[in-house]
């Protein structure tokens, strides 16, 4: 069975690869995948499988059902596109001004409609059902939890979840299946530090918020080098600074804003303590205001153990010459995190980079493009994996 689908997947390759670029060549931001929602629906209909549209304004979903009652497993598949202009110059490259697939989901949605395919052909071979996500709005927009709400985990609840991502910091060939903690819990922070403007003539008789940032800023990296464990992980990064009109004025606000990064509960509650204590210990003992806003709160993504040493186990029966990486773990965040925390999960990761064909620029790089081998082997192992799980 599992060489069946190593060799049809293959086979589909072309399938594949059309679809990949298709839908590279007309992308859409988050919530308005409406073209490529419509592809997938299309598909999927032909399959003859029942499908829902709309969820979460663009989501879509369908069941397929095997031989006999089982378990019913989620294959999760994002779809949306970046506001990045496409400099890779490809003849398959974005036909929309500033929009662009820079992050694999175009080859994410393709590699879920093969896997449809492959599954359907042999359904007779599989108990159960699997239920097929293919979800709006990954890119920090919330489409995740926006579809939970709408009732995706629901008739049926899904027993299990499998999602994947294409990784170009990695070659064809490189997996990451690791349990645990695998993308980080991330917070979107806003910092407004309010002092009193005035000329930059006569800095003494203003209350200067732009040197209290530059203070600030240094202090937050000490939360990382003196407060984490050497043992343990966090990222605090200020990622936009904003204050002031002119050159001879020293504003009355700065606006700081960035994300904090972690794996661990307890390390997250710490860091986001230290980090309100700096920005108000800093800003008053330089005589300014300090507002302090956490826009949104994404998890971390936790793989169920067990379902992921499966995962390992099946990579080595479908592919025995791959590397398999086990402790493989990014800072990352991704909203797949919305769906590991009420469903067992295994998010995992599939190298997708060709540094010999110039395909190597990274996650959401004007210059992304993955090396399309990996579109076969990306559909069969997410199908070899959903036949392990449901197998009679």
């Amino acid at each position: 069975m599992i060489e069946k689908l190593v060799t049809e997947a293959q086979e589909l390759s072309e399938y594949t690869r059309s679809l990949r670029r298709d839908i590279h060549r007309h992308p859409e931001l988050g919530f308005q995948e409406v073209r490529t929602a419509g592809i997938v629906a299309q598909e999927l209909n032909t399959l003859g499988l029942p499908v829902k549209t709309g969820i979460a304004k663009t989501g879509v979903v369908a069941l397929l059902e095997g031989n006999q009652p089982g378990p019913t497993l989620l294959l999760r598949f994002d779809m949306d596109a970046l506001p990045i202009q496409e400099q890779t110059g490809v003849e398959y490259a974005s036909q929309t001004a500033g929009v662009m697939h820079a992050c694999g989901h175009d080859g994410h949605v393709a590699i879920g409609l093969t896997v449809a395919r492959l599954l359907h052909k042999h359904r007779a071979e599989w108990s159960g059902r699997v239920k097929f996500v293919f979800q709006p709005a990954e890119e920090g927009l919330g489409g995740a939890p926006r579809m939970v709400e709408e009732g995706m985990l629901e008739n049926p609840k899904p027993d299990m979840t499998l999602a994947l991502h294409l990784w170009n910091h990695q070659p064809v060939g490189w997996l990451g299946v690791t349990p645990g903690p695998v993308m980080a819990a991330a917070e979107i922070f806003r910092v407004v530090l309010t002092g009193k403007g005035g000329h930059g003539a006569t800095p003494d008789m203003t209350i200067d918020p732009i040197y209290a940032a530059a203070q600030v800023i240094t202090a937050l990296q000490s939360i990382v080098s003196r407060n984490v464990s050497p043992m343990q992980t966090a990222v605090v990064s200020v990622t936009m600074i904003r204050a002031g009109e002119t050159f001879n004025v020293i504003p009355p606000q700065v606006e700081i804003m960035g994300t904090i990064r972690t794996f661990d509960p307890g390390v997250r509650q710490m860091v986001l303590k230290r980090f309100n204590e700096i920005i108000t210990g800093v800003a008053s003992s330089l005589g300014c205001q300090a507002e302090v806003e956490f826009q949104e709160t994404i998890p971390a993504v936790v793989n169920d153990a067990d379902i992921t040493r499966r995962i390992q186990k099946t990579v080595m029966r479908v592919f025995p010459d791959s590397v398999l990486d086990t402790h493989f773990a990014t800072m990352g965040s991704e909203d797949m995190a919305y769906i590991t925390q009420y469903i067992p999960s295994c998010f995992f990761f599939i190298g997708s980079s060709n540094p010999a064909k110039g395909l190597n620029a990274g996650q959401h790089h004007p210059r992304f493009d993955f090396d399309e081998a990996v579109l076969p082997r990306a559909a069969a192992l997410m199908a070899a994996s959903a036949v392990e799980f449901l197998k009679k």
